[in-house]
């Protein structure tokens, strides 16, 4: 059974002349222990399909069927709790706590959940450890490199046990390896960690990590490819299929 379901989704920003057409009419399904990797020119939609598939924002129709409920028949309150207890979410640009360390940034959506503090502190140190920070638990994230910073990031969105992890260009802020880590990072939680990984990104080197590429334009799936063999040479004729070079 799919994680996620994305059935008809659109998405429309405005009204009248003024109306714009950000997602339109897109379907997706993601297994668990799937890396799908989201590519496509600036204002295709890739975002707003993240948003809209995370709860962040409610689609002008069709519908997000996350574990088997739609997520438009929830209150806020209960799309809330499904964003802090099913969802992980990773972001181009971290969103630590400066003040916090880095276990207490991990640690945090168990604790904004009502974890007890140890219980929270002692998952969130095992999945640090996990990502290979076991040494930096007791660090601010100023006292990291960015590869690390993000790697907190991915702890803190793994530390709930989530079907579903969200990528938002993840590597877009790091340096070429920091970059390759952190993609091999997102794989690994879906083949060993069996989550269904969801990454938005522009690059075709770290879209090449992922087992599935998905490739949009103008609002629309145009394309939906398998990574197999040669990763790199598949996603780079997959996006000259898709017009997308």
């Amino acid at each position: 059974m799919a994680i996620v379901e994305a059935r008809g989704l659109t998405k429309v920003y405005g009204s009248g002349d003024n109306a714009v057409i950000a997602l339109d009419h897109v379907d997706l399904s993601v297994d668990p222990g799937e890396f799908v990797a989201v590519m496509g020119p600036s204002g295709c939609g890739k975002s707003t399909l993240l948003n809209l598939v995370g709860g962040l924002d409610r689609p002008s129709d069709g519908q997000v069927i996350i574990d088997g409920t739609d997520i438009a028949t929830m209150s806020d309150t209960q799309v809330t709790r499904m964003r802090r207890r099913s969802l992980g979410f990773v972001f181009q640009f971290f969103n630590l706590i400066p003040v916090l360390t880095v276990t207490e940034n991990a640690a945090l959506p168990l604790t904004l959940d009502g974890v007890a503090e140890p219980v929270a502190r002692s998952k969130a140190t095992e999945w640090l450890n996990r990502v290979g920070l076991g040494s930096r638990l007791g660090n601010r994230p100023d006292q990291l490199s960015g590869g690390q910073q993000q790697r907190v990031a991915v702890a803190r969105a793994l530390v709930t046990d989530p079907a579903l992890v969200l990528a938002d260009e993840p590597t877009g802020n790091l340096d070429t390896k920091s970059a390759d880590e952190i993609a091999d990072l997102l794989r690994q939680a879906a083949e060993e960690w069996g989550r269904a990984v969801v990454m938005v990104t522009h690059d075709p080197r770290i879209a090449s990590h992922a087992g599935r590429i998905v490739f949009m334009r103008d609002g629309k799936i145009v394309d939906d490819v398998r990574v197999t063999g040669d990763a790199a040479a598949v996603t780079r004729a997959a996006m000259e299929k898709a017009g997308l070079l």
